[in-house]
């Protein structure tokens, strides 16, 4: 048994799973509090984790604690909290009834109210933004897969925590405005209901450059509404935000030259809304296009390419029939009909 800290993973799926498993692999004690499906796989197959480099890790069920119960969390030092953002606000109730001040809890999730919900419910615990700049594809029978690079970032604070966990399949950074980078990445994650849509794999996307306009075209647009209110995003990788469309809208050979790290991922690998929508399960459209939406509509500005996103991401999902496959072309022809109704 370690004698380090004792980790729960709060709503282990791919992210959680990958990165329990990593941690839980090191020596580190473990504990998946995960939906019974996921864990009658790790039971039955144990915990494969993979990468696009060729790393290949196999934990028995041995290896860690699976849990269903939230009672589990009396036993944590370190929580980290993986659910959907829809989900966010019932596991801060149980981190609450279950965890004592002090205990240190980590927020590893997309859109940018997560942080602000614990905090209601956690006022005296060690509370930090995190956020996963990796995609994790769940390939069934335990495996899980990071299709992409990257470090996880967290908000800096006392005890080193991320030297804690650093390992050197999984480096972790602490950083002092985690708030500009958690910006940087909602952005990036504003493409996650394209790809979606798409139903293209992520890499064949982005090279694309009908797809990459329209990238481009959402990314303009949510990055007027976030300087409006004095926002400025920043990113992990030397492109600033405000370039970015620039970028993504240079024909492909040379938007390839450019920007090669951000092709550096599997050529199979689709973003996490991507792969929800495929599993007919609810996506979290609302924490990112519908946040930019809420903002914009505050301000009085128009956002025609997050209407469109999220009016076709909500028949998408209405539909459940999983990926919609559909060409550049639909989404341009229904936001010019959005934009037409509003006229009228």
């Amino acid at each position: 048994m370690s004698d380090g800290p004792r980790i729960v993973v709060a709503g282990a799926g791919a992210i959680g799973c990958f990165i329990g498993g990593l941690l839980a692999g090191a020596g580190h004690s473990v504990t998946l509090l995960a939906r019974p499906r996921i864990q009658a796989e790790i039971r039955t197959h144990g915990l494969t984790l993979t990468d696009f480099g060729g790393m290949a890790r196999n934990l028995s069920s041995d290896e860690l604690t699976l849990a269903s119960d939230e009672t589990c969390l009396r036993d944590a030092d370190i929580v980290l909290v993986t659910v959907k953002s829809g989900d966010t606000e019932n596991m801060a109730r149980q981190i609450a009834r279950h965890t004592p001040q002090g205990v240190q809890v980590i927020s590893l999730q997309n859109g940018m109210g997560n942080r602000a919900i614990l905090a209601q419910h956690l006022p005296q615990h060690d509370l930090r933004a995190g956020l996963v700049p990796f995609n994790v594809v769940a390939m069934g029978q335990g495996c899980y897969h990071r299709a992409s690079s990257g470090d996880l970032v967290i908000e800096g604070g006392p005890a080193d925590l991320a030297a804690r966990l650093s390992l050197p399949q999984l480096r972790m950074i602490e950083h002092a405005d985690i708030t500009a980078l958690q910006w940087g990445k909602f952005l990036m994650n504003l493409n996650n209901a394209l790809n979606a849509l798409s139903g293209l794999p992520l890499q064949a996307q982005l090279r694309d450059r009908a797809w990459r306009q329209l990238m481009a075209d959402q990314w303009a647009e949510a990055l007027s509404v976030l300087r409006a209110e004095k926002i400025r995003p920043a990113m992990t990788t030397p492109i600033p935000a405000r370039l970015v469309p620039a970028l993504l809208r240079l024909p492909t050979p040379l938007f390839t030259r450019i920007a090669s790290a951000m092709l550096q991922i599997d050529p199979q690998a689709r973003t996490s809304m991507a792969q929800d929508l495929a599993a007919r399960r609810p996506t979290e459209i609302d924490a990112l296009q519908g946040e930019v939406q809420r903002r914009a509509q505050a301000l009085g500005r128009a956002t025609p390419v997050t209407d469109m996103v999220l009016r076709v991401m909500g028949w998408a999902e209405l539909a459940g029939e999983g990926l919609p496959h559909l060409p550049v072309t639909a989404l341009r022809t229904e936001m010019a009909a959005g934009q037409d109704q509003q006229k009228g």
